[in-house]
């Protein structure tokens, strides 16, 4: 009853601002010289950012802030293909294994110096060195000799493949034939640092280095950082030094660390924010049928999971895994919690797609998980110790929680709890294995079923379960060496077979993404990933 009620307060007010055109306009919005108004696009972007290093972050958040400020060698057009970036053009062997990346002459970082192949070679080098520790370095692992350089079975880089021909020519010598490397390049794990700078601040070898705060980062992207307020905003402007300088339509972007989706929606509302990085639960229905113009559900390339550590009991038990994974109630949440905006239910990781669709499935009803518990020694939930569910601040993730929480106590009779943690030490606990079941989301890197299975593999950067199977890993390894696209796909329904059977994750929901947008943003074009250059992007005078 308090949730409609709340709806329908949120209704009238929202008719009323809009009626009456008010709401408060930040000082960003000064005049500019010539007495036009700049054009600042104001984004809601949930928690503060871990960094904006592109080699030891992983977030969502981060990767929409650091593409505003560094570019690849290949980026998103304007209707959200793969389109040239720093690279103006490459050519790519017969056999599939040799790209050679012709690059701009007028590419420059923010500070004058030109983007060169010898930056992007010591960036990969920097992303694979050991002790830098970054989680994504794995995504490299495609160029030959990269995985032995980041165990350190290699130390000499220069038989790595990655080879800057001359100052603008950069050769990539690939393992194998990768289908998907162009769109996984458009991933800022395969972005390049300005070292000097990096150098210049001791952040070639280790994460948390001051290079990356505003007055001290050097870009070469379209736009520059020029203030970041933490918990509170990153701001951007117009980088003048840009190669495509004359397509940037807006002046800035204002990056909001907002983690509550209730205060987000507020700003939104009162014409604080042009985009809303997600609502409230409470507001969907609000939204989906009185505010159409802004309200936007997307399909989005995505899982909704949980992590579990399978070093600690009970969850090193496969039983108890699975009888965990079959005791949610999917189709409940996605309908009385998440308002049935079309997620839909996960019983496998990886999401369809028109590439794959898995075959295999968390199969089982509550009369197995009930079987499966007992079989552990955990008969009606009896003996069996607690089980804590870890989320991050987001109130969706905590009704979630409380949900499943509630499911797994009336079901199976296990004692379950839930906790709260800050984006940060969240991740923290997730790195260092210090929690038993984890709250987690992947959105895929790029469009290919590879980006959701590499994940698993044992020691991965991104796994975080403590998980390892041997068979998993000897087939992953194959999957790109397969001879035709039907056998890959075929090597990936082995992998969801294994991960369904094993249930190192319990995947819940395949996403949609769900947020509000103001009428007067332009050409924000709707992809898979939800990703798209920041350069395309205008607002509406």
């Amino acid at each position: 009853m308090q949730l409609r009620r709340a709806a329908l307060l949120a209704t009238a007010a929202f008719a009323l601002i809009l009626a009456s055109g008010c709401g408060k306009k930040d000082s960003a919005s000064s005049r500019s010289a010539d007495g036009s108004a700049p054009k600042i696009l104001r984004v809601g972007n949930g928690a503060e950012p871990t960094d904006l290093d592109p080699h030891v972050v992983t977030g969502v958040g981060e990767h929409k802030i650091i593409t505003s400020l560094i570019e690849g060698l290949v980026t998103y057009s304007k209707d959200g293909d793969t389109a040239p970036g720093v690279a103006e053009r490459w050519d790519i062997s017969e056999d599939g294994l040799t790209y050679t990346f012709h690059l701009r002459e007028n590419a420059k970082w923010s500070n004058g110096d030109p983007v060169t192949a010898h930056d992007f070679v010591g960036s990969f080098k920097r992303i694979l060195t050991p002790t830098l520790g970054a989680e994504y370095s794995y995504k490299l692992f495609h160029l030959v000799g990269a995985e032995e350089f980041n165990l350190g079975k290699l130390t000499d880089f220069s038989q790595v493949g990655a080879k800057a021909l001359d100052d603008r020519t950069l050769q990539l010598t690939l393992k194998h034939r990768t289908p998907f490397l162009l769109e996984s390049l458009k991933h800022y794990a395969w972005f390049p640092v300005h070292l000097p700078t990096v150098q210049k601040f001791d952040g070639l070898t280790r994460k948390g280095s001051l290079w990356t705060r505003a007055g001290n980062f050097v870009g070469n992207g379209p736009f520059n950082l020029v203030d970041w307020r933490p918990n509170q905003k990153i701001t951007v402007t117009r980088a003048p030094t840009y190669w495509d300088a004359a397509n940037v339509s807006l002046d800035g972007i204002e990056f909001f660390a907002i983690e509550s989706s209730d205060t987000e929606e507020r700003e939104f509302r009162t014409g604080r924010l042009d985009v809303a990085y997600s609502l409230p639960l409470s507001k969907i229905e609000t939204y989906r049928r009185n505010h159409p113009d802004t309200y936007r559900a997307t399909p989005y390339y995505g899982t909704y999971f949980y992590r579990l550590n399978v070093t600690q009991k009970p969850l090193d038990d496969k039983r108890v895994r699975r009888a965990l994974a079959l005791a949610i109630d999917r189709e409940s949440i996605i309908k009385n919690i998440l308002r049935d905006a079309g997620q839909t239910p996960a019983f496998n990781f990886t999401p369809p797609s028109d590439k794959f669709t898995s075959e295999a499935r968390i199969a089982g009803d509550l009369a197995e998980a009930k079987r499966l518990l007992a079989e552990a020694g955990y008969p009606e939930g009896r003996g069996m110790p607690r089980v804590e569910i870890l989320f991050n601040t987001l109130e969706s993730h905590r009704v979630i929680a409380e949900a499943i929480q509630q499911m797994w106590r009336t079901r199976l009779g296990v004692n379950a709890g839930i906790l709260n943690q800050e984006w940060k030490v969240y991740l923290d606990s997730q790195q260092t294995l210090n929690y038993q079941v984890a709250r987690a989301g992947w959105i895929g890197d790029y469009n290919d079923p590879h980006t959701f299975l590499d994940m698993w593999i044992t020691g991965g950067g991104n796994n975080q379960t403590g998980w390892s199977h041997a068979d998993y890993d000897r087939l992953l390894r194959t999957a790109l060496e397969s001879k035709t696209e039907a056998d890959r796909m075929a090597v990936y329904q082995q992998l969801e077979t294994i991960l369904a059977d094993e249930v190192p994750v319990i995947p819940i929901y395949f996403y949609t993404r769900i947020y509000a947008i103001s009428p007067k943003v332009q050409n924000w074009i709707t992809t898979p990933l939800d990703n798209r250059a920041w350069k395309w992007i205008d607002l509406a005078n």
